[in-house]
């Protein structure tokens, strides 16, 4: 098994004053949400040592909850707290998701049950796609290891795209309108009301990898940085976790159950979905009285199953395959990173990822 190995200086680090321009916070200028540097500091030892960083749809939650499982680890329930990616914060509570922490004595307290001697950690796949979460982690954990999973682009955003149409965050549910339309939504047009944090639609910025490793490189060493590879992780699980456990100082040898975990599905129907969850919450006087209906009449296990079995296999579907023509013009689009990725990891991704053969 071949498994990108942590982060070196081949590549340099970005530019400091590129970043600014682009509105990230430099480093040494992080600032918690608001938070005091001595409330920092006293933070230090409570914070959790490591990060699975991102990206979605690329295994980083079979990934925490396998390591969830680990005697020597503890995760949260809570998998994304998204704390530190503070220039992507949400305009609105979403309905379907609980709230996240709002301070750092909120998040810290995700991590108080942790017993003596386990290794506290968090996987907010946010992370990697924020410009800020790379220096507001080290500002409170510069020791702290970080743990990314790369996908092949085109796979990636599809993927991507798929699972914001089924959260309602994308109402377009052709990907090509969806990615012709960044270029409005940059200037916050046709933005979806369901929305909570309108950049994660641009999804061209997703796979900036380099840009986005290069934020990391420049705040941790570069032994406290492991970068995966999706593909790794698919075909051996079990090694490509293993290597994880070594990363962090943990028992390797320590049983591992393979989980399947988010898989990609279609929405058939947005409306649909949103009728189905609407008599489950019991939301609106019509989906009270239908809800009430149903209590009266089926115990709460029978209705959670059957609400649950309508919309896996009526208002969910298997996805479509993409148009061969449409993963072409991603291919093509973004070679020049797949490129790049290769050289800063020295790994030979063109190749593995099939770009070897885009023109």
């Amino acid at each position: 098994m071949t498994v990108s190995r942590t982060l070196d200086d081949r590549a340099g680090q970005e530019p400091a004053g590129q970043a600014t321009a682009r509105g990230e916070a430099p480093a040494d200028r992080a600032t918690v949400r608001g938070e005091a540097p001595a409330d920092r500091a006293t933070a230090r030892d409570e914070a959790p040592e490591f990060y699975i960083v991102g990206h979605h749809k690329c295994g980083t939650t079979a990934l925490y909850k396998m390591l969830r499982r680990h005697p020597q680890i503890y995760m949260p329930k809570l998998k994304e707290p998204r704390f530190f990616d503070t220039d992507n914060r949400q305009r609105f509570q979403p309905r379907r998701a609980g709230p996240l922490p709002g301070t750092l004595a909120e998040y810290l307290a995700l991590f108080a049950p942790a017993q003596p001697g386990q290794l506290r950690g968090e996987a907010s796949p946010s992370y990697l796609f924020s410009r800020a979460a790379a220096a507001e982690i080290a500002a409170v954990r510069p020791d702290a290891r970080i743990v990314a999973i790369l996908r092949e682009p085109a796979s990636f955003l599809y993927s991507l795209h798929l699972q914001f149409v089924q959260s309602h965050v994308e109402t377009v549910k052709d990907m090509r309108r969806a990615l012709a339309l960044e270029a409005a939504r940059r200037r916050g047009r046709r933005i979806p009301r369901r929305s909570p944090r309108p950049p994660d639609l641009l999804y061209g910025e997703h796979v900036r990898y380099v840009q986005q490793l290069q934020r990391y490189r420049a705040v941790f060493a570069p032994e406290q940085v492991l970068v995966l590879i999706y593909d790794d992780f698919r075909a051996e699980n079990d090694a490509t976790v293993r290597r994880v456990l070594r990363f962090l100082g943990v028992d390797d040898a320590a049983p591992i159950a393979v989980q399947e975990a988010n898989p990609t599905v279609r929405v058939r129907s947005q409306r649909l979905d949103e009728l189905v969850h609407t008599v489950s919450t019991g939301r609106g006087p019509l989906s009270r009285t239908a809800k009430g209906t149903l209590k009266a009449l089926t115990p709460r296990p029978v209705r959670r199953h059957a609400l649950a079995t309508v919309r896996r296999h009526v208002v969910l579907g298997a996805p479509r395959p993409p148009q061969e023509s449409f993963t072409l013009e991603l291919r093509r689009r973004f070679k020049g990173e797949v490129v790049a990725l290769s050289e800063y990891l020295d790994r030979d991704l063109v190749t593995l990822w099939g770009y070897d053969r885009v023109d």
